[in-house]
């Protein structure tokens, strides 16, 4: 089969991660990233260096350019690795280039990312029959340790996908499975969407270790950040998203099954499985609290999760609490701005419409 051409949007941790393993794969990729700062080390080098244990060696990128246009024109995927807080402006700015049969895939889309990508094109009136999907995590934990080089710790195993039109799901595996036969087919958007876990253990970790990363302490984010105490709030937390997700018939996975299917870690609770991954070891805590697990986890995460349970009658009060103590640290109204009900366009909505929607019949 025909090697897809790959387009890469953001040059952050994540997307510089996937460019240079694409590349290094031996596929075609152009990067894309919104300002000029962080291309000028791509640009100068001619590509980025990748260094981890199962992934090593130098990336060619031939493209890396704030131009939009530039960078979709001619390719078959287009993998976007950005803070789901830049889905919307992203979709904006791409709507105009978009070609029929391009596939589009958010990596990761958190919580309703594809049915919020979808909503923005329609907006913009976009006419191109392009396939919107989502996956449920970030294939990589990684790093960024320089202008053009990026440390992959671990490749996780499993990554459902899907698309919002359910029945394209396998169009979309098909292709993408040629650079990355992680991705596995998930069942719906919601599906997806609901087994975010970055939800449950970025903003929680933040919000619990608050003073000590606000210190000049260093730690490690997961092994140390996650003591005991902390584990049993996580799953708590975990419990409530599951509950929601069960009001839509979606059967979610636990933050433990999850563990065991993306890197084989297992243990007798939360806190035990996360200590059997290796992949979480070395992964150091941010330095400040002006950081993504909050700015973007708490919005387009916890808010999506808290508000649909709010219009289902699932109580939430856990959630709820965190994203009340990050409105207060942020001085922002995250219920307001995050992906409630209202700015998703699902406010009001049946269980069966809700349901119709994920199949893209809606």
């Amino acid at each position: 089969m025909e090697k897809p051409k790959f387009a890469v949007i953001g040059a952050g941790h994540g997307g510089l991660a996937m460019a240079g393993h694409l590349s290094i794969m031996g596929f075609d990729v152009k990067l894309f990233n919104r300002s000029k700062e962080k291309l000028w080390g791509v640009q100068s080098t001619g590509g980025i260096r990748i260094e981890g244990e199962e992934v090593e060696g130098f990336g060619e990128i031939k493209v890396a350019s704030t131009n939009i246009a530039e960078v979709i024109d001619d390719v078959d995927i287009i993998m976007v690795v950005i803070p789901a807080t830049g889905h919307r402006c992203v979709a904006e700015i791409m709507a105009p280039h978009l070609k029929d049969g391009q596939i589009v895939i958010l990596n990761p889309g958190r919580t309703f990312g594809a049915i919020e990508f979808k909503t923005i094109l329609k907006q913009k009136e976009c006419k191109a029959d392009v396939i919107i999907s989502e996956a449920q995590t970030l294939i990589y934990a990684s790093r960024a340790i320089g202008p053009a080089h990026a440390k992959i710790f671990k490749i996780k195993n499993s990554i459902p996908v899907s698309a919002i039109r359910a029945y394209l799901t396998p169009t979309v595996l098909n292709k993408l499975r040629i650079a990355f036969p992680q991705f596995v087919p998930g069942d719906n958007v919601f599906k997806t969407s609901f087994d975010n876990i970055g939800a449950i253990s970025h903003p929680v970790v933040c919000l619990m270790n608050a003073g000590w990363i606000e210190d000049i302490s260093e730690f490690q984010f997961y092994i140390q950040g996650i003591q005991n105490s902390v584990a049993r709030v996580l799953e708590k937390v975990d419990d409530e998203r599951v509950k929601v997700a069960a009001a839509l018939g979606i059967r979610a996975l636990t933050a433990r099954e999850w563990l065991y299917l993306a890197y084989d870690a297992s243990g007798k609770n939360l806190r035990s499985a996360i200590l059997a991954n290796p992949g979480y070891r070395g992964i150091m805590a941010p330095t400040n609290l002006e950081v993504r697990y909050i700015t973007e986890d708490v919005p387009m995460s916890l808010v999506p999760i808290a508000s649909v349970g709010e219009m289902l009658g699932v109580p939430t009060p856990t959630i709820k609490a965190f994203i009340h103590i990050a409105s207060i640290i942020h001085g922002v109204d995250y219920w307001e701005e995050g992906r409630n009900v209202k700015k998703l366009g699902i406010d009001g909505m049946t269980l069966k419409e809700l349901r119709l929607l994920a199949i893209g019949e809606i």
